[in-house]
């Protein structure tokens, strides 16, 4: 199949008004979160890595806003988007960003490592474009068993020059298996941009190479956005037909929390971005067609707000992981016996716990 010329302006949609407004209040709900969760990393109140969504509203909430309940969702790090956009509780994704028992994953994962697996969100994953072979082992599953439904696969920029990258697309084109691939082009693989990191900076173009559907999308546009995956699942779902997809956005934090994100990024380029802010663009669009004005937005924005905020008080009042589960959900082909001796483990009395002569092999 020959390749979709790239799209680059918003499509004449017919989109009605409750989901014009569902995608506003998602998009709303992505930044209002992630403002707090930065405030809450400040406060020293969750730890490790965080990597926030803040200017990609629009792209995550277009891309995962195109599944149906028979897709499956894969991601990277920059994940907390993802799972509040496939309806994930908001109480339940603050709590694993505390490391708390209520969390997503019970406070084993944290930030990177989000995922929902009753609403078919597997995973936030920390390494770069480790999500894609298991993405494509995914949807070699669902066309082996005849499932209906596609899977969505989400990455940064970065991951499109690594091996697993081309192994992956290739496999999918291969054996026409059902996989929408979505990069999330922000321009920087941490603090190198794509120009400098890739010899072909129109990153869409790498689909060619595998013989599938491959276009560009304007990622501050959400029904741009939107109209696209909706069109490339469609082509998997029906005809098992892989694609790749290029969203341009961009961060208007850093890399994570710990990059201030300005000594790599000219402010004039920062200061051109803010001016396309998606939230704010979509909000003018829907006052020019009537469905918002003041007091439907501070509706929105004052119920958001409430929201995040239960979050953050159930995060707190939420209990920490016993120390005595520490070794349970570790994947133990053997069984549970070799954890047996270990208990609580970490840099609290390893050796007591594991016996005075451990290293001598007695016990």
């Amino acid at each position: 199949m020959s390749t979709i010329a790239p799209s680059r302006t918003t499509p004449d949609l017919h989109v009605s008004d409750e989901e014009l407004r569902r995608l506003y209040r998602m998009m709303v709900q992505i930044r209002r979160f992630e403002e707090r969760t930065e405030e809450q990393y400040t406060r020293d109140r969750i730890g490790g890595y965080c990597h926030l969504n803040i200017g990609e509203e629009a792209t995550v909430a277009g891309t995962v806003g195109s599944l149906t309940s028979d897709d499956y969702l894969f991601g990277g790090y920059r994940d907390h988007g993802l799972s509040l956009a496939v309806g994930g509780s908001p109480r339940a994704v603050m709590a694993e960003l505390f490391g708390k028992e209520t969390g997503q994953a019970h406070g084993r994962g944290g930030s990177m490592h989000l995922l929902d697996v009753e609403r078919h969100f597997l995973g936030g994953w920390g390494i770069v474009g480790a999500q894609i072979p298991l993405a494509v082992g995914a949807a070699f599953a669902l066309d082996y068993e005849g499932r209906p439904g596609a899977v969505m696969c989400l990455f940064g920029d970065a991951a499109v020059n690594i091996g697993a990258f081309h192994e992956g697309l290739n496999l999918a084109a291969i054996w026409n298996l059902p996989c929408v691939f979505v990069i999330t082009n922000n321009l920087y693989g941490m603090g190198t941009s794509v120009e400098m990191a890739s010899a072909e900076p129109d990153l869409w173009k790498r689909g060619q190479a595998y013989r599938m559907p491959s276009e560009q999308v304007d990622g501050q546009d959400v029904l741009a956005v939107r109209e696209a995956p909706q069109r490339l699942l469609r082509l998997a779902r029906e005809e098992r037909q892989p694609a790749l997809l290029e969203c341009l956005t961009y961060r208007y934090r850093g890399h994570s929390v710990a990059d201030p994100g300005k000594s790599y990024r000219p402010q004039e380029e920062i200061d051109r971005w803010r001016a396309r802010d998606p939230i704010v663009m979509f909000e003018q669009t829907l006052r020019t067609r009537g469905i918002l004005d003041d007091a439907a937005v501070e509706a929105v924005r004052a119920e958001v707000e409430a929201e995040v905020q239960d979050a953050i008080d159930y995060a707190l009042a939420s209990a920490d992981p016993d120390p005595k589960d520490l070794y349970r959900h570790i994947y133990d082909p053997k069984g549970a016996s070799d954890f047996d001796r270990m208990g609580e483990g970490a840099p609290f009395g390893e050796l007591s716990i594991r016996g005075t002569n451990w290293a001598s092999g007695d016990s």
